[in-house]
């Protein structure tokens, strides 16, 4: 106890008192050999030593830490500004394997100074402007970026390919046939009412439904007591009956194909043909009106010809000969499409709808689509009204040529040439609320000529 006194208080003097902690750890090894003098040396050199410790190899391994790179950054980066240090090819494959196999083997923990030092100099060594540097970093460039040069004389030769064809597309627009059509919906993107992004679509839809919804031309030929001019009667009765209820103008339109395609599929007898026009119109009022009138109304209109239940039952039968397809390309949706393109001209419009209602009553515009009738009303009013040739614009969104409309128009004046046949359509025409547009056409010098 006594020496072990004497011993710890060699120790306790007021030099050591700095050098604690590292003496704990180093003197406990080497005190029963060498005694506290011993101790006392190896702090002093471990002192003298501490500028070389990144240095030394087998400093770093003992400790398990990594040199410290600050010592080493600041040499490197003295030289970097002198461009003093040189590595050679040797030097910079030692450094990139350094770096690989740091952590593999205790022969690469040796060469971490020389690892540090190389990869503290790779900056500095990009920054060199040496032949062989650059050659290998043009190498890099161009396994990497597929030799960029060659790609920029493509782009350079694609831009000369676009411009070339732009020009092509030029000189084929200044020739006068192929004049360029304007995108008339783009003006109504903000309405999804007018459902501009399908329009196009739904008017092809319409041009091929119209085909299959078109009533036999000949289908008078089958029925015993009926004659066209039956027909037209009837017609233009119902025409009268619509404008006394307001209808809308599609109503008319379904109702008159309603009643020629029954009368393709069924014979009808001459006392139950007003029969078949009231349920026609009922059918068709129902199908396009929001508050279509009841049926009390059109029993009222027919004189209590029939009585309530026979127009529910004309019903039921008709709707069944027809197999329930109602969908009818209305005439009036294709005279609109036209009307757009004619900056909705309230004057071409009337007269159009004036033109467009001779189909109904005239049964040769059976055997014509009816969006070529509604190409011929719409060119025929603007010819009366002198509002412009018919232009590539309304030969598009009409879908019709100026030859193509001939047939149609043919039948038109044809049928304004001859006596007044049908005394409801003239007077509803020519009345305050439609421009008296019945009057227009004979009046007018262009369809005299015509004519």
């Amino acid at each position: 106890m006594t020496r072990a006194k004497a011993a710890l208080g060699s120790h306790e003097s007021a030099g050591d008192v700095p050098k604690k902690g590292l003496q704990v750890k180093k003197s406990t090894a080497t005190l029963g050999a060498n005694g506290a003098a011993a101790t006392r040396r190896r702090a002093a050199l471990g002192d003298v030593s501490n500028v070389t410790k990144g240095d030394a190899p087998g400093a770093g391994a003992k400790d398990g830490k990594k040199p410290l790179a600050p010592k080493v950054s600041q040499v490197v980066k003295a030289s970097q500004p002198t461009k003093i240090e040189k590595h050679s090819k040797t030097t910079t494959t030692q450094s990139i394997l350094g770096t690989k196999n740091r952590k593999t083997a205790a022969s690469s923990e040796l060469k971490r100074p020389l690892s540090g030092s190389g990869i503290a100099g790779q900056p500095a060594k990009k920054r060199n402007n040496t032949s062989a540097g650059s050659k290998k970093e043009e190498d890099l460039e161009e396994v990497e970026n597929v030799m960029p040069p060659q790609n920029v004389k493509v782009e350079e030769v694609t831009k000369s390919s676009k411009s070339t064809k732009v020009e092509l597309v030029e000189q084929e627009s200044v020739d006068p046939d192929l004049q360029p059509v304007p995108n008339l919906d783009d003006e109504d993107v903000d309405d999804p009412l007018m459902v501009s992004e399908y329009v196009v679509e739904i008017f092809e839809y319409l041009k091929e439904l119209e085909i299959a919804t078109m009533a036999n031309p000949d289908y008078m030929d089958n029925q015993n007591e009926l004659e066209w001019k039956m027909r037209g009667i009837l017609v233009d009765w119902l025409l009268e009956v619509h404008t006394r209820f307001r209808l809308l103008p599609e109503t008319l339109f379904l109702a008159v194909n309603i009643i020629d395609r029954f009368l393709s599929a069924k014979v009808v007898q001459l006392d139950r043909l007003q029969l078949v026009g009231v349920t026609a119109m009922f059918i068709a009022s129902k199908y396009e009106e929001v508050l279509s009138p009841h049926v009390q109304n059109f029993r009222h209109v027919a004189d209590d010809g029939f009585t309530e239940d026979e127009i529910l039952s004309a019903e039921r039968f008709v709707l069944a000969a027809l197999n329930y397809d109602l969908s009818y390309p209305n005439p009036m949706n294709f005279l609109r499409r036209i009307s757009k393109a004619d900056n909705y001209d309230i004057q071409t419009r009337t007269l159009g709808k004036y033109l467009l209602e001779i189909g109904c009553l005239d049964h040769r515009f059976l055997a014509h689509p009816p969006s070529q009738v509604a190409a011929a009303a719409m060119y025929l009013a603007r010819l009366v009204l002198e509002r412009g040739p018919w232009d590539a614009t309304l030969s598009h969104y009409a879908g019709y040529t100026e030859e193509e409309i001939q047939p149609v128009l043919q039948l038109m004046i044809d049928y304004l040439s001859g006596p007044v046949a049908h005394e409801a359509f003239f007077k509803k025409y020519a009345s305050k609320k439609f421009l008296k547009g019945q009057y227009s056409p004979p009046s007018h010098s262009a369809l005299a000529n015509l004519i």
